[in-house]
């Protein structure tokens, strides 16, 4: 069993600059038949736009293995620190093209 379980593991490997990660406070989420976009972006108060910082294209089947393990990990967190307060006074943004968001 602990060898199937070796097999299946991953090796990941990543560079300094994406190591350091990148802050965002807000994310548009699109589809497509085939795809779906995640823009992630920084939005400042009184600030006309929000800037993207990040682009993620995933096929649906990996945006729902990713949303999946988001609600396990969501879970786990609470479990440890207790509950993640649900603000209800969402900030909400008109995007530019069409598309609102919230923060």
């Amino acid at each position: 069993m602990d060898n199937n379980k070796e097999k299946n593991q991953i090796g990941i490997e990543i560079t300094d600059e994406v190591a350091g990660g990148v802050y965002s406070n807000f994310a548009v989420i699109g589809h497509s038949n085939s795809e779906f976009v995640v823009d992630f972006a920084q939005i400042m108060p009184g600030a006309p736009k929000a800037r993207v910082k990040s682009r993620v294209i995933l096929s649906p089947q990996h945006a729902k293995r990713l949303f999946k393990a988001l609600a396990d990990n969501i879970n786990k967190y609470e479990a440890m620190f207790g509950p993640i307060k649900d603000v209800n006074d969402r900030m909400t943004f008109n995007v530019g093209n069409g598309t609102a968001g919230e923060a």
